[in-house]
């Protein structure tokens, strides 16, 4: 695992498989309103499992998941505990571990025609504000475009401000690679596109997540050429991986808010595994896994890579 930083999994499903409370369209968000318990054990499973990165539970404190007169009631208070039950469960480590700020697309999953920048402006801004000190760096996730990117970064503010967190940018994308297409982001902009934006906004890390794990490698190779035709400006720049479990995903009906998604029965720990060590070959040097992706996983990535 040397020069590997190793992600947490998905939230969602864990909390689910736990027998926490958990349903569409809360998602995640059940837990925090209902047993918040439940988050604290999932954080200390992947940090057993040896995750060096664990990530805060607000994927799902958004309009989108929790409703509009929820969000504005009771939003920044359930960021808050999220981060606070995050922290909590990294400063009870026996080693190191850091704290993610999760902001998630703020309009919708696999949706960028849905974002609306006056109103993502608002919800970016209650997430930020609540989990404040609670974070070590702030990882906007799931992005389906590079104008999401480019309002998280307004909202923290500069790179080149002291008090700057580092910021991760990771994009999901399209599940559907044909024999020789480059992969692309759900917006149909290009991981070329991605890669320049990480790299003008001053972001520390340029990831891939929420999309089939066959998907990842080619964004992966994509990257290295993009970031490489960069430099000196993207030096630095890791990349990373945290593919879902899921099987292809039809944006357009809206999945991610509408049913739960079957689980892939291929995609055991040992499988995960390989495809984790293929993307390390490639050049990525973060990993994790996404919706599906469980403590097991991330164990056996611990001792496999």
């Amino acid at each position: 695992m040397s020069g590997i930083t190793l992600l947490d999994g998905g939230m969602g499903r864990e909390l689910k498989r736990m027998g926490a409370p958990f349903r569409q369209p809360e998602w995640s968000a059940l837990a925090l309103l209902e047993a918040p318990q439940f988050v604290s054990r999932a954080h200390e499973a992947y940090v057993a499992a040896g995750a060096d990165v664990i990530t805060t539970n607000t994927y799902a404190v958004v309009p989108f998941h929790i409703g509009e007169p929820r969000f504005h009631s009771d939003g920044h208070r359930l960021a808050e505990l999220a981060g606070r039950l995050a922290r909590e469960a990294a400063d009870r480590a026996s080693r190191p571990v850091s704290v993610a700020g999760s902001l998630p697309p703020p309009c919708g999953s696999y949706r960028a025609e849905w974002f609306a920048p006056a109103v993502a402006r608002t919800i970016v801004r209650t997430l930020v504000d609540a989990l404040g000190g609670r974070t070590d760096l702030w990882l906007a996730e799931t992005l389906s475009c590079v104008a999401e990117a480019e309002l998280v970064r307004d909202v923290i503010g500069p790179a080149t401000d002291p008090r700057a967190k580092p910021l991760w940018l990771s994009f999901t994308l399209e599940d559907a690679l044909d024999s020789g297409a480059s992969p692309r982001l759900r917006s149909g902009e290009t991981v070329g596109e991605a890669s320049a934006a990480a790299t003008r906004l001053g972001a520390r890390a340029l990831l891939f997540n929420c999309s089939q794990p066959e998907v990842m490698g080619a964004a992966v190779a994509e990257a290295q050429r993009a970031l490489r035709g960069a430099r000196p400006a993207s030096a630095g720049i890791e990349i990373g991986v945290y593919a879902n479990a899921f099987p292809p995903v039809d944006a357009a009906a809206a999945a991610a808010n509408v049913e739960l998604s079957d689980i892939r029965a291929d995609l055991s720990p040992a499988a995960y595994r390989r495809w984790a060590e293929s993307w390390v070959a490639g050049g990525a040097s973060i990993i994790g896994g996404c919706c599906g992706i469980g403590p097991e996983h991330i164990a056996a990535l611990r001792a496999g890579i």
